[in-house]
Protein backbone atom coordinates (compact mmCIF):
# COMPACT_ATOMS: atom_id res chain seq x y z
CA UNK A 1 0.00 0.00 0.00
CA UNK A 2 1.17 3.72 -0.90
CA UNK A 3 1.45 4.27 3.39
CA UNK A 4 3.59 1.41 4.17
CA UNK A 5 5.96 1.53 6.23
CA UNK A 6 8.05 -0.65 9.43
CA UNK A 7 5.89 -2.25 12.02
CA UNK A 8 6.07 -5.60 14.21
CA UNK A 9 5.10 -8.58 12.73
CA UNK A 10 4.66 -7.55 8.88
CA UNK A 11 4.44 -4.11 7.72
CA UNK A 12 2.09 -1.69 8.01
CA UNK A 13 0.13 -1.09 5.02
CA UNK A 14 0.23 -4.51 3.64
CA UNK A 15 -1.82 -7.38 2.35
CA UNK A 16 -0.92 -10.79 2.59
CA UNK A 17 -3.21 -14.01 0.83
CA UNK A 18 -2.20 -17.69 2.32
CA UNK A 19 -3.61 -20.45 1.15
CA UNK A 20 -4.35 -22.55 4.16
CA UNK A 21 -2.22 -20.61 6.62
CA UNK A 22 -2.07 -17.67 8.80
CA UNK A 23 0.73 -15.82 10.79
CA UNK A 24 -0.69 -14.09 13.79
CA UNK A 25 1.81 -11.61 14.33
CA UNK A 26 1.43 -10.53 11.06
CA UNK A 27 -2.26 -9.69 11.65
CA UNK A 28 -0.77 -7.90 14.98
CA UNK A 29 -1.51 -7.24 18.96
CA UNK A 30 -4.42 -4.68 17.92
CA UNK A 31 -6.56 -6.97 16.51
CA UNK A 32 -9.17 -5.10 14.70
CA UNK A 33 -8.26 -1.94 14.97
CA UNK A 34 -10.32 0.11 12.61
CA UNK A 35 -12.39 3.71 11.83
CA UNK A 36 -15.42 4.79 12.50
CA UNK A 37 -17.36 7.67 10.97
CA UNK A 38 -20.82 8.81 10.57
CA UNK A 39 -21.97 12.03 8.02
CA UNK A 40 -24.48 14.66 10.26
CA UNK A 41 -26.99 16.84 9.21
CA UNK A 42 -25.04 19.32 11.22
CA UNK A 43 -22.92 22.14 9.57
CA UNK A 44 -19.99 24.26 10.41
CA UNK A 45 -21.42 27.77 12.00
CA UNK A 46 -23.47 25.57 14.35
CA UNK A 47 -20.25 24.47 16.04
CA UNK A 48 -19.06 28.33 16.68
CA UNK A 49 -17.84 28.69 19.98
CA UNK A 50 -18.50 25.33 21.26
CA UNK A 51 -14.91 23.31 19.86
CA UNK A 52 -13.44 23.33 23.08
CA UNK A 53 -17.01 22.45 25.37
CA UNK A 54 -17.71 19.79 23.16
CA UNK A 55 -13.76 18.74 23.16
CA UNK A 56 -13.97 18.48 26.76
CA UNK A 57 -17.18 16.31 26.95
CA UNK A 58 -15.87 14.04 25.13
CA UNK A 59 -12.45 13.50 27.04
CA UNK A 60 -15.18 12.83 29.93
CA UNK A 61 -17.27 10.57 28.40
CA UNK A 62 -14.54 8.58 26.52
CA UNK A 63 -11.57 6.82 28.82
CA UNK A 64 -8.41 7.18 26.95
CA UNK A 65 -5.16 5.94 27.09
CA UNK A 66 -4.70 2.81 29.79
CA UNK A 67 -8.01 4.03 31.18
CA UNK A 68 -11.60 2.17 31.24
CA UNK A 69 -14.66 2.96 32.46
CA UNK A 70 -15.95 3.17 35.74
CA UNK A 71 -19.39 2.21 34.80
CA UNK A 72 -20.74 -0.58 32.59
CA UNK A 73 -23.49 1.08 30.13
CA UNK A 74 -26.39 -1.70 28.98
CA UNK A 75 -25.12 -1.66 25.52
CA UNK A 76 -22.25 -3.34 26.54
CA UNK A 77 -23.13 -6.08 29.08
CA UNK A 78 -26.25 -6.88 26.33
CA UNK A 79 -22.95 -7.91 23.80
CA UNK A 80 -23.74 -11.23 22.49
CA UNK A 81 -20.03 -11.79 22.29
CA UNK A 82 -19.57 -12.56 26.39
CA UNK A 83 -21.24 -15.82 26.14
CA UNK A 84 -18.63 -17.13 24.27
CA UNK A 85 -16.08 -15.50 26.11
CA UNK A 86 -15.32 -18.40 28.82
CA UNK A 87 -14.31 -20.58 24.95
CA UNK A 88 -11.34 -17.62 24.58
CA UNK A 89 -7.96 -18.91 24.93
CA UNK A 90 -7.15 -20.12 29.06
CA UNK A 91 -4.75 -17.31 28.76
CA UNK A 92 -7.35 -14.14 28.84
CA UNK A 93 -9.78 -16.37 31.30
CA UNK A 94 -9.36 -13.75 34.29
CA UNK A 95 -9.62 -10.59 32.04
CA UNK A 96 -13.76 -10.68 30.99
CA UNK A 97 -14.60 -7.81 33.31
CA UNK A 98 -11.76 -6.03 32.56
CA UNK A 99 -12.70 -6.34 28.43
CA UNK A 100 -16.20 -4.81 29.59
CA UNK A 101 -15.05 -1.94 31.43
CA UNK A 102 -12.74 -1.66 28.33
CA UNK A 103 -15.35 -1.75 25.79
CA UNK A 104 -16.05 2.19 25.31
CA UNK A 105 -12.61 3.26 25.30
CA UNK A 106 -10.14 4.69 23.27
CA UNK A 107 -6.76 3.22 23.58
CA UNK A 108 -3.45 5.56 23.29
CA UNK A 109 -0.76 5.60 20.41
CA UNK A 110 -1.89 7.03 16.96
CA UNK A 111 -6.01 6.46 17.96
CA UNK A 112 -8.09 9.31 17.96
CA UNK A 113 -11.79 10.84 18.04
CA UNK A 114 -12.66 13.78 15.81
CA UNK A 115 -14.84 16.08 14.85
CA UNK A 116 -14.38 17.37 10.89
CA UNK A 117 -15.80 19.20 8.07
CA UNK A 118 -16.20 18.31 4.71
CA UNK A 119 -15.85 20.86 1.49
CA UNK A 120 -19.58 21.68 1.79
CA UNK A 121 -18.97 22.20 5.93
CA UNK A 122 -21.19 19.44 6.72
CA UNK A 123 -20.17 17.97 10.54
CA UNK A 124 -18.70 14.47 10.85
CA UNK A 125 -17.66 12.59 13.51
CA UNK A 126 -14.70 10.18 13.53
CA UNK A 127 -12.98 7.58 15.79
CA UNK A 128 -9.57 4.94 15.23
CA UNK A 129 -9.99 2.23 18.07
CA UNK A 130 -9.36 -1.26 18.18
CA UNK A 131 -9.78 -4.27 20.38
CA UNK A 132 -7.74 -2.64 23.56
CA UNK A 133 -6.16 -5.22 25.56
CA UNK A 134 -8.25 -8.19 25.41
CA UNK A 135 -7.37 -8.04 21.98
CA UNK A 136 -3.77 -7.28 22.58
CA UNK A 137 -3.44 -10.34 25.21
CA UNK A 138 -5.06 -12.78 22.55
CA UNK A 139 -3.09 -12.28 20.08
CA UNK A 140 0.17 -12.64 22.50
CA UNK A 141 -1.05 -15.84 23.48
CA UNK A 142 -1.33 -16.78 20.31
CA UNK A 143 1.73 -15.60 18.66
CA UNK A 144 2.98 -17.37 21.88
CA UNK A 145 2.26 -20.69 20.46
CA UNK A 146 2.99 -20.05 17.27
CA UNK A 147 6.97 -19.92 18.08
CA UNK A 148 6.62 -22.29 19.99
CA UNK A 149 5.02 -24.99 17.52
CA UNK A 150 8.00 -23.67 15.19
CA UNK A 151 10.95 -24.32 17.17
CA UNK A 152 9.47 -27.75 18.13
CA UNK A 153 8.74 -28.51 14.64
CA UNK A 154 12.62 -27.45 13.63
CA UNK A 155 11.23 -24.86 11.65
CA UNK A 156 14.26 -22.32 10.89
CA UNK A 157 12.23 -19.12 9.72
CA UNK A 158 14.61 -15.85 9.05
CA UNK A 159 12.33 -14.33 11.66
CA UNK A 160 10.40 -15.66 14.72
CA UNK A 161 7.21 -13.59 14.04
CA UNK A 162 7.07 -15.73 10.57
CA UNK A 163 5.74 -18.21 12.89
CA UNK A 164 1.92 -19.56 11.43
CA UNK A 165 -0.58 -22.14 11.83
CA UNK A 166 -1.64 -24.01 9.58
CA UNK A 167 -5.51 -24.68 8.36
CA UNK A 168 -6.85 -27.89 9.98
CA UNK A 169 -5.16 -27.98 13.07
CA UNK A 170 -6.30 -27.24 16.70
CA UNK A 171 -3.89 -24.61 16.98
CA UNK A 172 -5.77 -22.71 13.78
CA UNK A 173 -9.06 -23.27 14.57
CA UNK A 174 -8.12 -21.76 18.15
CA UNK A 175 -6.33 -18.82 16.90
CA UNK A 176 -9.44 -17.78 14.26
CA UNK A 177 -12.01 -18.43 16.59
CA UNK A 178 -10.48 -15.85 19.15
CA UNK A 179 -9.17 -13.45 16.14
CA UNK A 180 -12.98 -13.25 14.69
CA UNK A 181 -13.81 -12.72 18.52
CA UNK A 182 -11.73 -9.87 18.83
CA UNK A 183 -12.44 -8.14 15.50
CA UNK A 184 -16.33 -8.47 16.45
CA UNK A 185 -15.14 -6.98 19.81
CA UNK A 186 -13.33 -3.96 18.28
CA UNK A 187 -16.14 -3.18 15.74
CA UNK A 188 -18.68 -2.81 18.99
CA UNK A 189 -16.24 -1.15 20.87
CA UNK A 190 -16.25 1.58 17.96
CA UNK A 191 -20.11 1.68 17.68
CA UNK A 192 -20.14 2.35 21.81
CA UNK A 193 -17.69 5.10 21.48
CA UNK A 194 -19.52 6.88 18.31
CA UNK A 195 -23.05 6.29 20.12
CA UNK A 196 -21.63 8.90 23.25
CA UNK A 197 -20.19 10.90 20.66
CA UNK A 198 -23.03 11.48 18.84
CA UNK A 199 -25.00 12.06 21.99
CA UNK A 200 -22.68 14.51 22.87
CA UNK A 201 -22.94 16.77 19.36
CA UNK A 202 -26.47 16.20 19.57
CA UNK A 203 -26.78 18.32 22.92
CA UNK A 204 -24.64 20.95 22.05
CA UNK A 205 -25.70 21.23 18.53
CA UNK A 206 -30.31 20.27 18.65
CA UNK A 207 -30.68 20.66 22.11
CA UNK A 208 -30.41 17.03 22.78
CA UNK A 209 -32.96 15.87 19.86
CA UNK A 210 -31.43 12.46 18.36
CA UNK A 211 -30.34 12.74 14.69
CA UNK A 212 -30.51 9.91 12.10
CA UNK A 213 -27.10 9.74 10.41
CA UNK A 214 -26.51 10.62 6.75
CA UNK A 215 -23.94 7.82 5.80
CA UNK A 216 -22.15 5.43 8.12
CA UNK A 217 -19.14 3.46 7.80
CA UNK A 218 -17.14 1.21 9.99
CA UNK A 219 -14.10 -0.62 8.51
CA UNK A 220 -11.25 -2.37 10.43
CA UNK A 221 -7.46 -2.35 8.94
CA UNK A 222 -5.54 -4.98 11.23
CA UNK A 223 -7.04 -8.09 10.50
CA UNK A 224 -7.98 -11.35 8.49
CA UNK A 225 -11.14 -12.88 6.84
CA UNK A 226 -11.49 -15.56 4.47
CA UNK A 227 -12.44 -14.24 0.50
CA UNK A 228 -12.21 -15.34 -2.77
CA UNK A 229 -9.32 -14.11 -5.24
CA UNK A 230 -7.95 -15.58 -8.50
CA UNK A 231 -11.11 -18.28 -8.13
CA UNK A 232 -9.55 -18.94 -4.87
CA UNK A 233 -10.63 -19.37 -1.48
CA UNK A 234 -7.94 -17.43 0.65
CA UNK A 235 -7.26 -16.15 4.05
CA UNK A 236 -6.21 -12.28 3.33
CA UNK A 237 -4.24 -10.89 6.16
CA UNK A 238 -4.64 -6.95 5.60
CA UNK A 239 -2.32 -4.95 8.28
CA UNK A 240 -2.82 -1.75 8.46
CA UNK A 241 -4.70 -1.82 4.92
CA UNK A 242 -8.75 -1.45 4.06
CA UNK A 243 -10.98 -3.74 2.01
CA UNK A 244 -11.59 -1.84 -1.00
CA UNK A 245 -14.04 -4.75 -3.29
CA UNK A 246 -16.19 -2.64 -5.57
CA UNK A 247 -19.03 -0.41 -3.38
CA UNK A 248 -16.60 -0.45 -0.21
CA UNK A 249 -17.08 2.27 1.89
CA UNK A 250 -13.73 3.27 3.73
CA UNK A 251 -11.76 5.93 5.73
CA UNK A 252 -8.61 6.52 5.25
CA UNK A 253 -6.76 9.65 7.54
CA UNK A 254 -4.18 11.77 7.56
CA UNK A 255 -2.52 12.49 10.49
CA UNK A 256 -3.74 15.25 13.62
CA UNK A 257 -3.44 18.45 11.78
CA UNK A 258 -4.12 17.05 7.69
CA UNK A 259 -7.05 15.88 5.75
CA UNK A 260 -8.97 12.63 6.17
CA UNK A 261 -10.61 11.09 3.11
CA UNK A 262 -14.11 8.98 2.74
CA UNK A 263 -13.96 6.28 -0.07
CA UNK A 264 -15.24 3.59 -1.93
CA UNK A 265 -13.19 0.61 -3.42
CA UNK A 266 -12.74 0.64 -6.80
CA UNK A 267 -12.17 -3.66 -6.77
CA UNK A 268 -8.68 -4.26 -7.74
CA UNK A 269 -7.98 -7.26 -7.83
CA UNK A 270 -4.28 -6.57 -8.17
CA UNK A 271 -4.06 -5.29 -4.76
CA UNK A 272 -6.72 -7.86 -3.57
CA UNK A 273 -9.22 -5.61 -3.50
CA UNK A 274 -7.26 -3.20 -0.40
CA UNK A 275 -6.15 0.34 0.37
CA UNK A 276 -4.33 2.17 2.36
CA UNK A 277 -5.39 2.41 6.26
CA UNK A 278 -3.80 6.61 6.50
CA UNK A 279 -1.14 8.50 5.89
CA UNK A 280 1.61 6.13 7.50
CA UNK A 281 4.66 7.03 9.48
CA UNK A 282 7.73 8.84 8.07
CA UNK A 283 9.52 8.65 11.10
CA UNK A 284 9.36 6.61 14.48
CA UNK A 285 8.12 8.25 17.44
CA UNK A 286 11.24 8.26 19.13
CA UNK A 287 12.60 10.21 16.33
CA UNK A 288 9.42 12.68 15.77
CA UNK A 289 10.19 13.37 19.64
CA UNK A 290 13.95 14.21 19.40
CA UNK A 291 13.26 16.59 16.05
CA UNK A 292 10.21 18.40 16.36
CA UNK A 293 9.24 21.04 19.22
CA UNK A 294 6.04 21.70 20.70
CA UNK A 295 6.08 25.41 19.10
CA UNK A 296 6.23 22.72 15.85
CA UNK A 297 2.91 21.26 17.05
CA UNK A 298 1.40 24.22 17.72
CA UNK A 299 2.01 25.36 14.36
CA UNK A 300 1.03 22.49 12.86
CA UNK A 301 -2.20 21.96 14.33
CA UNK A 302 -3.41 25.91 13.86
CA UNK A 303 -6.94 25.87 13.85
CA UNK A 304 -7.75 22.54 15.77
CA UNK A 305 -9.13 22.47 19.19
CA UNK A 306 -6.47 19.83 20.56
CA UNK A 307 -4.12 18.79 22.96
CA UNK A 308 -1.25 20.77 22.21
CA UNK A 309 1.85 19.39 25.16
CA UNK A 310 4.93 16.36 24.89
CA UNK A 311 2.18 13.89 25.48
CA UNK A 312 1.12 13.96 21.39
CA UNK A 313 4.59 15.29 19.83
CA UNK A 314 4.71 11.63 18.88
CA UNK A 315 1.86 12.21 16.82
CA UNK A 316 2.94 15.79 15.29
CA UNK A 317 1.77 15.92 11.09
CA UNK A 318 5.00 16.25 10.10
CA UNK A 319 6.30 12.92 11.55
CA UNK A 320 3.66 11.29 9.23
CA UNK A 321 3.91 11.05 5.15
CA UNK A 322 1.90 13.34 2.46
CA UNK A 323 -1.97 12.05 2.89
CA UNK A 324 -2.24 13.79 -0.58
CA UNK A 325 0.56 11.99 -1.87
CA UNK A 326 -0.80 8.49 -0.60
CA UNK A 327 -4.01 9.28 -2.28
CA UNK A 328 -2.68 10.25 -5.58
CA UNK A 329 -0.97 6.72 -5.23
CA UNK A 330 -4.07 4.83 -4.69
CA UNK A 331 -6.94 6.61 -7.12
CA UNK A 332 -6.74 3.09 -8.85
CA UNK A 333 -7.98 1.55 -5.80
CA UNK A 334 -10.57 4.18 -4.70
CA UNK A 335 -12.54 6.95 -5.81
CA UNK A 336 -12.99 9.89 -3.05
CA UNK A 337 -16.61 10.26 -1.36
CA UNK A 338 -15.88 13.20 0.66
CA UNK A 339 -12.88 14.89 1.87
CA UNK A 340 -12.60 15.89 5.66
CA UNK A 341 -10.27 18.15 7.83
CA UNK A 342 -10.84 18.26 11.95
CA UNK A 343 -11.30 21.00 14.23
CA UNK A 344 -11.81 18.93 17.16
CA UNK A 345 -9.38 16.30 17.74
CA UNK A 346 -8.57 14.20 21.30
CA UNK A 347 -5.66 12.14 21.21
CA UNK A 348 -5.55 8.78 23.83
Amino acid sequence: MPDVHLGKGALVGSVIATKDAIMPAAVGVDIGCGMCAIKTPFVANQLEGKLKKIRQDIEAAIPVGFNENKDVEKSMTNWQGWRTFKELHSGVKDLDKKAMKQMGSLGGGNHFIEICLDTEDQVWLMLHSGSRNIGNMLAQCHISTGKELAKLAGNKLPDPDLAYFVAGTPEFDAYWRDLQWAQNYARVNRDVMMARVQRIVEQHLAGGKPIKPLLSVNCHHNYAEQEVHYGEEVYVTRKGAVRAQEGDYGIIPGSMGAKSYIVKGRGNHESYCSCSHGAGRAMSRNKAKHHFTLNDLIQQTEGVECRKDSGVLDEIPGAYKSIDQVMANQSDLVEVVATLKQVICIKG
